[in-house]
């Protein structure tokens, strides 16, 4: 597989604490797969404001995600979808049976029963619809840490 532009990968540096500080808790590291930027930039800059929370990759394609997650090793994937290419359903199966601790959250436009069920099939433990609050996707991500 070859890799990708870094328009369409992005993975953001890990974050150090000062010298001499030692974090008592682990922040959870999140990729972002979307193919809108401004929908991944949106929710990067949302989960900024999260002291436990950290965005260390964003990916805009299945293929790219795939890639990305096998380096970055996030603890969680925000995963669209509806993706160009290799699509998110596709990718969560991939990335599942390659690294089934990574948790994989389903993000789409559209809340029907068959792409939560096809999201789930794929190895994901949530599937939720982009039109929700903000709070509802931290929700979800804390209730499967």
């Amino acid at each position: 597989m070859s890799r990708k532009s870094d328009a369409d990968l992005a993975v953001a540096p890990v974050s150090n604490p000062a010298s001499g500080v030692v974090c008592s808790k682990k922040k959870l590291r999140i990729v972002l797969v979307d193919d809108h930027v401004v929908v991944r930039r949106g929710l990067a800059g949302l989960f900024r404001t999260e002291p436990d929370m950290e965005i260390v990759g964003e990916a805009s394609d299945g293929e790219s995600a795939v890639y990305l997650i096998r380096e970055a090793q996030p603890d969680f994937v925000l995963m669209d979808v509806g993706l160009p290419g290799m699509d998110g359903i596709q990718a969560t199966r991939i990335i599942h049976s390659e690294l089934p601790e990574v948790r994989i959250i389903g993000l789409s436009m559209f809340q029907t029963e068959e792409l939560s069920a096809a999201m789930r099939e794929a190895g994901a433990v949530d599937y939720i619809s982009k039109g929700v609050p903000f709070e509802n996707i931290i929700a979800a991500i804390r209730a499967c840490a």
